[in-house]
This record gives structure tokens, sequence and C-alpha cells, in this order.
């Protein structure tokens, strides 16, 4: 008896092999498509990971890893010290916390409503003129608040001019308005693209549930609130995870093109910092490479802290 008990662990793992094998050739278009996604993180998110140790050395690219002096935790305690670390660390963490507080909502709202029409055709135009803007590049979303925002531009001319006496209001050059133009935008940017994933929670939703709250007296509102949203709460608390470990991660591209010298004091942010005193002041990955690292090292914080509290009260994580 304890022979055969010794034989059968490796029987199941053989067996499961085996599967695994003709699983492969039965569906190899799915592996093949699942390992370069697989090689693609790894490639480009793993194998970096070793130059985190650029962080802790004085690194120079002639003389290598090796012939680098080792510095510690001096670059971390240089940022620290750094009279602008506070202010830097400010400005990421609210103009990310307000894209996540007021752009959250707007695709679930979105996919509810689009979820509603009754009409196929006009769904789809709806749902194509949404997604249309996440296609369009960083450099002309810029560029069209640039020219709405201008003194002569539209908003000055309609809002602004006819109640203060034709005193037009430099958005552009004003530290208080860097953050309401930054979310705004992203908001109409994409909200369109990210209710694609609600819709397709909702789309998975089973028809028999409507059919048999409509026979119970319920409206569409009332099925809304009380079928489509509880059923789409796991993809919800998911998405509200991820991107709560990005509250330190805010796109470098929009920012540095939308800052300048003015709005210094709401819009510099660590990556608009990074780019300008780790590379255009000097060449200093160590310390470009110091504060990435105190970056991922908080969002990983956020990200666990985040999944916990999800799982304490609505009972959906990440992991």
């Amino acid at each position: 008896m304890s022979s055969a008990l010794r034989e059968l662990p490796p029987l199941i793992e053989k067996r499961r092999q085996n599967r695994t094998l003709a699983s492969m050739r039965r569906y190899p278009a799915l592996y093949v498509m699942a390992g370069i996604g697989v090689a693609w993180f790894i490639i480009f998110k793993y194998v970096p990971m070793a130059g985190v140790s650029i962080s802790l050395l004085d690194y120079r690219p002639a003389a290598g890893f090796a012939g680098s002096e080792w510095l510690g935790l001096e670059n971390f305690a240089r940022f620290f010290r750094d009279p602008f670390a506070f202010r830097i660390v400010r400005n990421t963490f609210l103009l990310a916390f307000h894209s996540l507080l007021w752009g959250f909502a707007p695709p679930i709202i979105l996919a509810l409503l689009l979820n509603e029409l009754y009409s196929q055709r006009f769904k789809r135009i709806a749902q194509s003129v949404s997604y249309l803007p996440h296609f369009v590049s960083t450099v002309v979303v810029v560029g069209l608040i640039t020219m709405l925002t201008a003194g002569d531009g539209v908003i000055n001319n309609l809002f602004v001019k006819p109640f203060t006496a034709g005193t037009p209001i430099l958005f552009m050059t004003r530290p208080e308005w860097f953050r309401p133009l930054y979310v705004a935008s992203g908001i109409w940017q994409e909200m369109g693209w990210s209710s694609i994933i609600y819709l397709a929670a909702i789309s998975g939703i089973d028809p028999q549930l409507y059919e048999a709250a409509k026979i119970d007296g319920a409206n569409r509102i009332q099925a809304m609130f009380r079928i489509t949203l509880p059923i789409i709460t796991p993809t919800i608390m998911v998405l509200l995870i991820l991107n709560t470990g990005q509250l330190l991660r805010v796109g470098f591209e929009k920012v540095y093109l939308m800052y300048n010298p003015a709005t210094f004091e709401t819009a510099d942010v660590i990556a608009t910092y990074v780019y300008r005193v780790g590379i255009i002041s000097g060449v200093d990955f160590s310390y470009a490479t110091a504060i990435g690292l105190f970056e991922g090292v908080v969002s990983l914080i956020m990200v666990v802290a985040a999944n916990y509290i999800s799982r304490c009260i609505t009972g959906q994580s990440v992991f």
C-alpha cells in the first residue's frame, strides 16, 4: 500500500504533462500568442530590473557595473535632501489622485448608458465617437488645449471675456489651472477607450436576469442598479486596485508638453524632475534610477494596501 502511494505523485505529474502537451498540440496558436506576451514581459519588465543596482552606485557607463563606485543609499538620501522633493512627490500624487478621482467613474457611467441604448446603430456610432480621442496623439491633444485656452481662444471669448470686461485668463501660465486642464483632457481622451472593459463585462451578463427583473416589475434604472452594477463590481474593483498602483506614475509626455516654468509649482512631477535634473542638467543615471526605484516601491505598497482593503470590505481582490 505504501509503495503504491509513493508511485502516485509521479503518475499524476506525468498525466498532467501529457495533458499539457496534448493541449499545446491542439491549440498551438493560443500558446504562441501567450508565449509572445510572456516573452515581452520577461525582456522588457523583468530583465531591466537588474538595472536597479545602478541606484546604489556612482554609475559611469564607461566603467560598467564593476568599475563604478559603490554609494549605497546615498542617492536616495540625496533625493530626500532636495528642497524640491516634497513638491514633486506632492504634485505627482495629487495629479494622479485627481485623475483617478474624477476619471474612474465616467467610463463606468458611459458603459452603463451605452448598454441601455435601444438602437444598435446609434450605439455603434456613439462607441466609435467616444473611442476616437484615444487614438489622437498627445502632441495634438496639448495643441488643442493650448488653442482653446489661449487669450483669444474659444474658452476666453465665450466664457471669460464677457464676465471680466474683456480681460482673458491665460490658463496655460496659471499654476492653479494646470491640474483641471490635465484631468479634464485626460477624461475626454480616455473615457471611451476605458469603457470597453466594462462593456465587455456587461455583455457577459445573462439576459434572463433582465427578463426576470422585468417580469417582477423592475424598470431599466432599477435593473441597472440591482443587476448590472453588482455583477460588474468585481471588474470595477480589480481596475480600481490596479489604478491605485499608478498614483505615483504620471505620464511624462503630456506633463512635459503642458508645463512651463510659470506652472512648476503644481506641474513639476517626478518624471519631469528626473528628466530635467538627472538627464538635462547633467547625465546622472544613478540619481535618476534611485528616484524611479522609490516611485516603484511606493506604487507596490499602494497596490498591496488597496488589494487588502478591497478584500476586507468587498471580498474582491487581485491576489
